[in-house]
């Protein structure tokens, strides 16, 4: 009888069982798939020696968040960071360029680059307290309540008809809606810019690291420390009801409220279990995958050293395109986030070969096929990329469901991303990551502080198993600690 079991293997999974196995307890780890890492898989696609990530290619949290820091994941796996964090290409081969050095970005931005700065520089200093302020539950006091301060005036500002107010030109507010806008919602809207500031900042902080090898190197990380005190992973082994895992003390879920409606039937109490079925799931993506012959023409030759590009043009395109995914129709010209881990990891294809990654935004549960939307808008800013095209995989916004239980008509980030979401993530509540069933927690993205590669959601869930029925700290977690 193991003392803890965890459902699920994404990285909020294994986070949590890092923690309980950290504190000497005994875990098992219940994974559906054949392989562990939800968003964090690589796979050879379409064509042998071409490596693919399956969901997250780019990890910004990698170095900042507070588990991971805990953790030492900069130890433990080879990350890059390009010192062109990322950049958004407008038409006539201009382009707007986020370096780690925020004077070297300012730079670049022409007449708004003094106002880039005043905007970015007090959430740059303040990083420390940007992620804890962003990183842990809603309601408490933040350590450093100036900052959070800063924080959520700015991000009123570029979440409102406010966010020209302060810009003349076009390539700053590209720039930064280019990034508010990975959080697929409404722009401008709150949520989103509050996920594009943190975001933003911690492109000049540290970068936005790529690990060498593939988002798996991040998920084979917390297996080995998992195994390495005591640990068991099991795969292939879906667990669709409470009542399939062994008898344990604690049980944590990495799954959507869906997820635990379905696997805890009618032990959940009538209150909570109608919380959970109005949560709302946010619309989809659709992720294609490309093998070229070279590197991405791009017209403004720079972005052939970012790590990530935005693809859209100007701030007004980028939100047309992300209010139609609102409304419920697929944009002409959608916003296209790109990855480029080849061009900086070369074990990702073969010699003179390049992989590319990319996805747009679309309608819940759609089937569209946007492998020629995207083609087009990489054309459209890189001429002659349709030359080096030398396969495609795709994969709509139905069929991530189909990949991952979790993501709910294709939305990976488990959960509508606004201000209702932000704070119904999945019920209101200081402590949403425990359950009204003993011992259950849910430690999946529809808990704070939401989406990403950061093992937040499960670090919290753990954290507070550790305390209720174990009585225990939260355990070092540094390789020195191994």
């Amino acid at each position: 009888m193991p003392d803890a079991t965890v459902v699920g293997a994404g990285p909020n999974g294994l986070a949590a069982a890092v923690v309980m196995a950290r504190a000497g307890l005994s875990v098992e780890v219940f994974e559906a798939a054949a392989t562990i890492g939800g968003g964090t898989r690589t796979v050879e696609l379409m064509q042998p020696e071409h490596f693919h990530d399956v969901c997250s290619a780019v990890h910004p949290m990698a170095l900042a968040s507070p588990f991971f820091r805990a953790f030492e994941l900069s130890r433990r796996v080879d990350l890059v960071s390009p010192d062109l964090s990322y950049g958004s290409p407008l038409d006539g081969g201009r382009s707007a360029l986020a370096y780690k050095s925020l004077d070297r970005t300012a730079a670049g931005l022409g007449r708004d680059g003094a106002a880039y700065r005043r905007l970015m520089q007090p959430l740059v200093r303040n990083i420390d307290d940007v992620m804890d302020f962003t990183q842990n539950q809603l309601f408490r006091i933040p350590r450093n309540p100036l900052a959070a301060g800063i924080f959520g005036a700015r991000t009123v500002e570029q979440g409102s008809g406010l966010w020209n107010l302060r810009f003349k030109d076009q390539l700053a507010p590209a720039l930064l809606s280019g990034v508010a806008a990975h959080a697929i919602s409404h722009l401008p809207s709150l949520a989103a810019s509050g996920a594009g500031l943190m975001l933003g900042a911690l492109g000049h902080a540290q970068g936005w690291p790529i690990p060498l090898g593939g988002s798996a190197a991040i998920a084979a990380a917390l297996a080995k420390d998992i195994e390495a005190h005591g640990g068991v992973i099991h795969t292939n082994t879906p667990i669709n009801r409470l009542s399939d895992l062994p008898p344990a003390r604690a049980t944590l879920l990495d799954v959507a409220p869906r997820g635990l409606l379905n696997m805890a039937g009618d032990s959940l109490p009538d209150r909570y279990r109608k919380s959970l079925e109005s949560f709302r799931y946010g619309n989809g993506s659709c992720k294609v995958d490309f093998i070229l012959s070279g590197p991405v023409p791009w017209a403004a030759a720079e972005l052939t050293d970012a790590g990530t590009v935005h693809v859209g043009g100007t701030r007004a395109e980028l939100a047309h395109s992300e209010n139609e995914v609102s409304a419920g129709r697929h944009p002409e010209q959608p916003y296209v986030l790109v990855a480029q881990p080849s061009r900086f990891d070369s074990g990702r294809a073969p010699a003179g070969r390049h992989t590319l990654w990319t996805y747009c935004h679309v309608p819940a549960g759609s089937t569209k096929d946007m492998t020629e939307a995207i083609t087009a808008q990489l054309e459209r800013f890189a001429p002659g990329f349709r030359d080096l095209v030398l396969d495609t995989n795709v994969v709509t916004a139905a069929q991530l469901e189909d990949y991952n239980r979790n993501y709910i008509g294709g939305d990976f980030s488990v959960g509508v991303m606004d201000m209702r979401g932000l704070v119904q993530r999945p019920v209101v509540s200081r402590h949403p990551w425990r359950t009204p069933l003993p011992g259950v927690y849910l430690c999946s993205s529809a808990t704070p502080p939401g989406p990403g590669v950061t093992g937040m959601p499960g670090y919290h869930a753990a954290t507070y198993a550790l305390k209720d029925i174990f009585g225990q700290a939260l355990p070092p977690l540094g390789v020195t600690a191994s």
